[in-house]
């Protein structure tokens, strides 16, 4: 499985979920939170045509101008988003397009929303060897270790893990 956006997400969230997904194990159906973020992209593409682009094997929400944005409900863990941009950066910029990301949060009540990101030489070499690792843990034959965390009950492989 060529390495996409979500898997790069899940990679920094939890390795479980990312091997459970990249081995086409998938409970995201019945995750509210899931239904929750879908309703926010479906809201956004109604509300301007031009969002959620298909590019390859990812799904971009909105490029316009010189920005790239990718919209989450939350910002619960920023740094697995912010990879997940910069993963997209480096997918358009690899066919010529150079676009700075834009990381934008939706859920109320937050004060910091919105999050710039650019792509340099070092960002790349770093998401070569994450796409390797990411590869690889989706090839191992063994499932990684319950890790049992706060973050863990809302998300979608809860009963999986746990139950």
């Amino acid at each position: 499985m060529k390495v996409n956006g979500t898997l790069i997400n899940y990679y920094f969230h939890c390795k479980r979920q990312c091997w459970l997904h990249g081995n086409r194990v998938n409970l995201e159906d019945n995750s509210e939170d899931v239904k929750i973020g879908k309703s926010i992209h479906m809201i956004k593409q109604e509300q301007n045509k031009e969002t959620e682009i298909s590019i390859d094997n990812i799904k971009i929400d909105k490029i316009s101008g010189e920005y790239l944005t990718e919209i989450k409900k939350s910002d619960a863990d920023i740094e697995a988003a912010k990879w997940q941009v910069l993963l997209y950066l480096k997918i358009l910029r690899n066919k010529g397009i150079y676009k700075k990301g834009k990381l934008e949060f939706v859920e109320k009540n937050k004060s910091k929303n919105i999050i710039y990101l650019e792509l340099d030489d070092e960002k790349v070499k770093e998401l070569d060897r994450i796409e390797v690792e990411i590869e690889e843990l989706i090839q191992n034959s063994e499932i990684p270790p319950v890790v049992k965390l706060p973050k863990c009950k809302k998300c979608a492989y809860y009963e999986y893990c746990f139950i």
